[in-house]
């Protein structure tokens, strides 16, 4: 057992700002050492994602209390029996949807998410359902596999993927959620041909990475749309070919081959579909509260020849790719490190969490 330090939410639902309620507590905790099939990290970097604030204020119900965050990056300090082939000493990324390679969701090369690691994540514990973390001897859950908000975290093997000592780790760990899930969904769903248009609705971390990853295609359009006149600055500062406010989008009539959703609200989801083109694709990757609805008509679909499609961590297997995009940020054509738009510390996380749901920040980055 070792002793850590780490970001530990308590409540669920507290009000804003979080910054005066303090619903999170950066507390002492015990962490037992690897099982088996598990790795002990020492964490270098953290990102702030949507997913963490979605669990504090309520959106994604979570067993607490629970050790935030799911898209870290760290140095291997041990290892169980059965996951030698990774080294002390190496470079990981987390990633937030162990894939257990078993199953028949595994099977379809991520576009569906494992289901023994959905479980396991919904429950709160590692994959195999294994509780590492302690507080004053009562245990506390896992976040999705990671609980990265700490000095240390175990993880199953599953959790990690190896990446060269070149990749920092503020590159590093961007690439566990906000890549894989802003990125896969244009890598692997979205696949866009040279002569058509990207558009992004929702320019946070996930939306960023789907802009990048939609410049590094040569011949392709790309399109940020947001609320926010910075976030649309920020996209244009990226590369992106053209900006709008979802009213100007609609008013103008843009039309994209691709849209990618990463906003996780009903009228963000409407705002891309009515974006989407002829035989186009919209891609939705934000997570809404469970109880959202839109309204549609199927008409537009099957006339027009589009498609809704969701995609949950980017449709990726983690292991396909992170070398994939790690190969792409090598080349100078995906700079991973643009999305970080300030590096905190772990005392700062519930002021961060302000930040992130006034929409105010693209990534927001722990460092240890």
């Amino acid at each position: 057992m070792i002793h850590i330090r780490g970001a530990v939410l308590d409540r669920i639902g507290s009000p804003r700002p979080y910054a005066r309620s303090q619903p999170i507590s950066v507390v002492d905790l015990d962490l037992d050492p690897p099982g088996n099939d598990e790795v002990l990290v020492r964490i270098e970097a953290a990102g702030v994602c949507h997913s963490d604030l979605s669990v504090v204020d309520g959106n994604r119900v979570r067993p607490v209390p629970m050790l935030l965050g799911h898209e870290a990056a760290g140095i291997v300090e041990a290892v169980g029996d059965r996951a030698g082939d990774l080294a002390v000493g190496q470079r990981v990324v987390l990633v937030f949807l162990p894939r257990c390679g078993h199953c028949t969701a595994c099977a379809t090369e991520g576009l569906t998410p494992c289901e023994p690691g959905s479980a396991a994540n919904g429950a709160g514990t590692l994959l195999g359902g294994g509780i590492r973390l302690a507080r004053n001897g009562n245990r506390v859950y896992h976040h999705l596999g990671v609980s990265g908000f700490a000095t240390h975290a175990v993880v199953n093997r599953a959790s990690a993927v190896p990446v060269p000592d070149d990749v920092p780790p503020h590159v590093a760990a961007l690439l566990g959620c906000a890549v894989l899930t802003g990125g896969g969904a244009v890598l692997n769903v979205g696949n866009p041909q040279p002569g058509q248009s990207v558009a992004v609705v929702g320019l946070g971390g996930v939306g960023m990475a789907a802009v990048l990853t939609a410049l590094t295609y040569d011949g392709v359009r790309v399109v940020g749309v947001d609320r926010l006149p910075e976030k649309l600055a920020a996209a244009r500062a990226l590369g992106a070919h053209e900006t709008y406010t979802p009213e100007q989008a609609a008013d103008g009539g843009i039309k994209a081959a691709v849209v990618v959703e990463a906003v996780g609200h009903p009228a963000a989801l409407q705002s891309a579909i009515g974006l989407t083109a002829p035989g186009g694709r919209t891609i939705t990757v934000g997570l809404p509260p469970p109880d959202a609805r839109i309204t549609l008509s199927p008409l537009g679909f099957v006339a027009e020849g589009r498609s809704l499609i969701g995609s949950y961590l980017g449709s990726a297997v983690p292991s396909r790719d992170i070398p994939r995009f790690v190969a792409l940020w090598r080349s100078g054509r995906l700079p991973v490190e643009s999305l970080v738009s300030s590096t905190i510390r772990l005392d700062d996380i519930n002021t961060a969490m302000d930040h992130l749901a006034d929409g105010t920040a693209v990534r927001q980055l722990i460092t240890f």
